[in-house]
């Protein structure tokens, strides 16, 4: 089915001289029409965009309609997208996520909740990924009910909506994903969002994520112990500095600066050897963070270090440790 677009009604001229391309046999001259009627800008035009997005025939032009109404946020615009996310075309389904992933009105949220309980699951990931950057308070307890999804993707879009709202009341409810969940992408997720409040409760769960088989879990779970900041953390991320991978390494090497703990000092001046010139360098400014004299050493030999990066660390390093003294 084409767009009918003389049943909609228009006084701008150049609307009109567009009608008889937007009801063209040829779906790509329609598909053309559409983008010179967004380029117009003017908000007659949205519902002949809406009826492309919805009823046209072509899967191109449902598409491109679903692209071009990215920059509105009006309720007939926000809810034709939605309806196209459980389009038969997969091009228009991403597209119309797209495009509902770029509002910036909680406003709009309002008519996204209700497409977070749909029976499919794309529908579901899509409508929870628009509302994450929106913040909107009514999503909080949705995204918590959806943290037992069948699907991984609506998982993992609902610990997103979490994190980003600093929901307090969804931590049990990560930390049990953290310890628990079978796909290391929630996992990692869970572990990142744990970080949203300083609450000791949170530390089993993260301290016995730097022991999870997936690397890049560990090293969510390495930086995230940084942001939640106790000091409780400090021999479990120590620990974390012999971990096979130098990411993982890397961030535990921060988090303790962070932290100013102590007893990392010996094994962070042992990085400075390392042979990845990154976890020099974020050894040597963790060095400077901990503000220990006995340091000074150690970073004083690696002022002659082969990569200037590092070098640059080494010398704010010593100047934090010279301050301090």
């Amino acid at each position: 089915m084409r767009l009918v677009a003389t049943e909609r009604c228009t006084d701008n001229p150049e609307i009109l001289d567009l009608l008889p391309r937007l009801e063209a046999d040829d779906a790509g001259v329609r598909r053309i029409a559409l983008i010179e009627l967004a380029d117009l800008e003017d908000p007659d035009a949205l519902p002949w965009l809406t009826d492309a997005l919805l009823v046209d025939g072509a899967d191109d032009v449902r598409a491109e309609a679903a692209r071009l109404l990215e920059a509105w946020e009006e309720p007939e615009v926000v809810q034709a997208l939605c309806a196209a996310l459980a389009d038969g075309a997969e091009a228009v389904r991403l597209a119309a996520a797209q495009s509902l992933s770029e509002l910036k009105s909680p406003e709009a949220g309002q008519w996204i909740l209700p497409w977070t309980t749909h029976a499919d699951a794309f529908v579901r990931a899509s409508a929870l990924r628009a509302l994450r950057e929106l913040r909107l308070d009514d999503a909080a307890e949705l995204a918590l009910r959806a943290l037992e999804d069948q699907d991984a993707a609506v998982r993992r879009e609902a610990v997103a909506v979490l994190g980003w709202l600093k929901y307090a009341p969804a931590l049990p409810a990560l930390a049990k994903l953290a310890e628990h969940e079978p796909d290391t992408e929630v996992r990692r997720a869970a572990i990142g969002a744990l970080g949203l409040a300083r609450d000791l409760a949170v530390l089993p769960a993260l301290v016995g994520a730097l022991r999870d088989p997936a690397w890049q879990v560990r090293e969510e779970a390495a930086t995230t112990l940084g942001k939640v900041g106790h000091a409780q953390a400090g021999p479990a991320l120590v620990a974390a500095l012999g971990d096979g991978f130098w990411q993982v390494r890397l961030r535990a090497a921060r988090s303790l600066g962070r932290l100013r703990h102590a007893q990392a000092l010996d094994a962070l001046a042992d990085l400075l050897g390392h042979a990845i010139a990154n976890l020099r360098k974020e050894a040597a400014l963790a060095l400077g963070e901990l503000g220990q004299a006995s340091a000074l050493q150690a970073l004083q030999a690696a002022e002659a270090d082969s990569d200037p990066e590092v070098r640059k660390a080494v010398r704010i390093a010593l100047a934090q440790l010279r301050g301090a003294a």
